[in-house]
């Protein structure tokens, strides 16, 4: 199988994962926890982990691994770089909408904010991610940026971007079972030990997101998918076009 055939055969596998984590977070929130609104209740809460997998998971998976698509390579990196970029800043408002809804909810209902180490993960992911968002921005977008400035930042993006995913698997993972835990055990009653079909439900979902984040680390270890550099796409993207 040729190199892109390879790539493909794996690519597809990993937009049907991320698509299922988005049908699976959706459905246990509407299904099992009631649905959603805007209102400081407890459904309110239920968007914070649609809006995480959203962001944090499925379109951070889909934006880190986008300058690998074989034909975006014949294209002009331009327009990739901004669906990247375009892709990671709707991913990170997503993950900050998420964040709102659970501290909004949770100072509706007076329970006390970021005291677990899910929450402190999950804070600290986003944190993280705001700061690569804003590092990327400065040396690979603006004109001003120093040549030596982005060659050193380069390696950095490269591995905060690799640790955000990780941490968000993370965080995604340790607030599912701290859900199930508050909802199984403390509210409806049923065990989480004796594993009913929500439990049984909302542990495939973590399954899904980790199978997605090994897909797209996979993706990203194959080096004979990186997308070839050449001396012009050095430049900051913001350069006038003949300069790029």
């Amino acid at each position: 199988m040729s190199p892109s055939g390879c790539f493909w055969f794996t690519y597809v596998p990993c937009l049907c994962l991320g698509l299922l984590c988005l049908l699976f977070v959706v459905f246990w929130s509407s299904y099992w926890r009631g649905g959603f609104a805007w209102d400081g209740s407890g459904l309110q809460f239920n968007w914070h982990p649609v809006l995480m997998v959203t962001g944090l998971v499925v379109l951070y998976g889909f934006a880190v691994v986008v300058f690998r698509v074989p034909f975006t390579w014949k294209q002009r990196k331009l327009s990739w770089k901004l669906v990247h970029g375009g892709l990671m800043l709707a991913a990170l408002l997503l993950s900050i909408l998420g964040l709102w809804a659970v501290f909004a909810n949770h100072r509706a209902s007076n329970i006390p904010d970021v005291y677990s180490l899910h929450s402190w993960v999950g804070v600290c992911t986003v944190a993280l991610f705001a700061l690569q968002w804003l590092l990327g921005l400065a040396g690979f977008l603006l004109p001003c940026s120093p040549p030596r400035f982005r060659s050193n930042l380069k390696p950095v993006h490269v591995w905060m971007g690799k640790a955000i995913l990780i941490l968000s698997l993370t965080s995604c993972i340790s607030g599912i079972t701290e859900e199930l835990f508050f909802n199984l055990d403390g509210i409806t009653g049923k065990s989480y030990s004796s594993l009913p079909a929500e439990a049984k439900f909302a542990n495939s979902l973590g399954l899904l997101i980790a199978a997605f984040v090994l897909v797209v680390f996979g993706i990203l270890s194959k080096n004979s998918w990186r997308r070839p550099e050449t001396d012009e796409e050095t430049v900051p993207i913001m350069l006038d076009e003949n300069s790029t």
